[in-house]
């Protein structure tokens, strides 16, 4: 059953792109906490404000900018965590391409492009893949969320793809 909601159920602000809101999170919420997590010392905690976290976003592009990379590909591989999502929210890609082929130059990595829930099923089932790119200029959230949920429960079939997937982690090793 499909539900359409013709109108919200919650207010919101209507934002043109990712830099809009970090910005205006940052002036809204300021000094309420947009992140608090463990430290490596026992029992504590680091508390990080949303203009503190929209301040690391910005110096770390500037950073990027500084050092040529603007308009350049770049993939950001790394554990849940609170520097990959400054990092990531740096360099937003907004069909998707960039990154996945940056990311499948790092030994290890599957990493498929997918605009669509087919292809994320497929890619997890046949492929074994261990990174899914999406363009945000290409798809809705919607079906973002959609495609990120059947890549997430996609399992791997195995047996006649294990021989592919054996071939294509030779070939990484050989070049």
């Amino acid at each position: 059953m499909i539900l359409i909601m013709r109108k919200p159920i919650h207010k919101f602000t209507k934002y043109s792109d990712l830099k809009e809101m970090l910005q205006e999170s940052g002036k809204k919420f300021g000094d309420r906490p947009a992140y608090i997590f463990k430290t490596e010392k026992k029992d504590k905690f680091m508390e990080i404000t949303h203009k503190e976290f929209r301040d690391e976003i910005n110096a770390l592009g500037t950073v990027l900018i500084n050092m040529g990379l603007k308009d350049k590909r770049i993939a950001v591989i790394s554990e849940n965590r609170y520097e990959w999502e400054i990092a990531y929210l740096s360099i937003v890609c907004g069909t998707g391409i960039g990154v996945s082929i940056t990311a499948n130059k790092v030994k290890g990595i599957r990493c498929a492009l997918c605009h669509d829930v087919f292809s994320a099923k497929a890619t997890r089932a046949h492929n074994d893949t261990n990174m899914l790119a999406m363009g945000q200029r290409v798809i809705g959230e919607g079906l973002a969320l959609e495609i990120l949920k059947a890549w997430l429960e996609g399992q791997y079939e195995g047996g006649r793809h294990d021989q592919r997937i054996a071939k294509m982690m030779a070939y990484e090793g050989e070049n």
